[in-house]
């Protein structure tokens, strides 16, 4: 009886499983399914007339490949910004004792947290603008990079306060520098800290929509999460396969960049130790 139960109970799990999965498999299936269609509709289905007319017409927009490089080049400067800000900031904090370090950690945290993008956007624009970066990449950059650094730096922390202070002493003995030391001892410890904290920030800044919007003016600078925004049709609907065609293309180069740090690293990690 015991036995019955549990091969019912394991088939209750299959089933509850494969019902999960295919309900979140939905919207990957339409995504993959309605570029080709030449009728898309908001149901998944295999296209009932294949066409790649929807490929074409972004091919000829003078904006869609330029948005995703201009995503690119966002996505790249805010990587660099915050994953040397953190790595930085982080060692400061893991190694030099400050009185209420642990303090201003969780502030830093809270604050970035409470205080979204959209709260803060006024006397951002008011900042950007004062500095003369308004219609400026770097100035999108400096703007997504002081709102990602407090949390890379909670997070990247952990995994710097897990390397063996050891190693540090035994390369001051040699003589090195602190700043040698986190290059050649700390940062190859802590890569794949590093990495995760790049990947996160990629996908913090592909998906942005509101700073880049507001900041730049010129429709040639606007990232590609902008410019999904204006595939809609002159009565405001929204035209689904452009939508469908460039999201599907829009996706590809994060997929790729998880994929690959995911085969180097496999995101199998104790603190600064991979496991």
């Amino acid at each position: 009886m015991n036995v019955a139960q549990e091969v019912v109970g394991r088939i209750f799990r299959y089933v509850l499983f494969g019902l999960a999965t295919a309900f979140f498999a939905l919207p990957l299936l339409w995504l993959l399914s309605a570029p080709f269609d030449a009728d898309p509709r908001y149901a998944v289905r295999w296209p009932a007339r294949f066409t790649l007319h929807n490929f074409a017409t972004l091919w000829h927009n003078p904006y869609a490949l330029s948005s995703l490089g201009n995503s690119l080049l966002l996505a790249a400067g805010t990587v660099a910004f915050v994953v040397a800000g953190a790595a930085l900031a982080a060692y400061a904090l893991s190694r030099v004792r400050i009185p209420g370090r642990d303090t201003l950690l969780y502030i830093l945290l809270l604050l970035s947290s409470v205080i979204t993008g959209t709260a803060a956007m006024v006397p951002t624009f008011l900042l950007i603008f004062q500095l003369g970066l308004i219609d400026s990449r770097f100035g999108v950059v400096l703007v997504l990079s002081g709102g990602l650094l407090p949390a890379a730096i909670f997070l990247l922390k952990d995994f710097i306060d897990a390397i063996p202070r050891s190693y540090e002493e035994s390369a001051r003995v040699f003589g090195a520098s602190p700043l040698q030391i986190l290059r050649h001892i700390v940062v190859p410890v802590a890569r794949p800290g590093l990495v995760t904290i790049a990947v996160w920030t990629v996908v913090q800044v592909w998906g942005t929509f509101l700073t880049p919007f507001i900041l730049l003016n010129t429709a040639a600078k606007q990232p590609a999460g902008v410019l999904v925004n204006t595939f809609y049709t002159e009565g405001g609907s929204p035209n689904l396969g452009l939508i469908a065609t460039f999201s599907l293309l829009y996706s590809i180069p994060v997929v790729l960049l998880y994929l690959f740090a995911w085969s180097r690293y496999g995101f199998r990690f104790h603190g600064g130790i991979k496991s």
